[in-house]
């Protein structure tokens, strides 16, 4: 939050947008750290939901769309870059713990609970009768400063 009680937004001043730069040269980094004991499909499946609730929150991380040279169009895809990374449950939970606490951080995160409930409105309640401790992650999302994210998921492996 800010000073004023507001909340803090992250994401890209139109200004600092630069599709033609390196990614390293953008302000923010966006990484998804994913549970690494999670099946394939899951794993994917949690990466996609944090970055869905990411991409739709953070002003400017998407870039333009493309057409292509028969003019079809492909929507836009994160300028900056993202990188996955991979984690066990409790490197998964600090790592949204830090980020979290820092207001310059954007978080998304999906609990497991998403992934063993089929009614959504059953996933918020599940989240809902648990404290924030003993929730399990399956991914984290996270836009931030470069180095301040760069501390806080130091150097987790890309999940393979």
């Amino acid at each position: 939050m800010d000073t004023d009680g507001t909340a803090t937004v992250v994401g890209f001043h139109p200004a600092e947008i630069d599709p033609s730069a390196p990614t390293r040269s953008a302000r923010l980094k966006w990484v998804v750290v994913v549970d690494a004991g999670l099946p394939a499909g899951r794993a994917v499946n949690a990466a996609v939901c944090a970055a869905a609730a990411t991409a739709a929150a953070v002003p400017g991380l998407l870039g333009a769309a493309a057409t292509d040279a028969d003019g079809q169009r492909h929507p836009g895809l994160p300028w900056a870059g993202c990188t996955v990374l991979a984690a066990d449950a409790e490197t998964i939970h600090r790592v949204r713990s830090r980020a979290a606490a820092d207001s310059g951080m954007f978080v998304a995160d999906m609990p497991d609970a998403a992934q063993r409930t089929r009614v959504y409105a059953d996933y918020v309640r599940t989240v809902g009768d648990t404290v924030s401790a003993d929730l399990r992650y399956a991914a984290v999302s996270v836009v931030g400063p470069r180095n301040r994210l760069d501390r806080i998921v130091g150097r987790l492996p890309l999940l393979p």
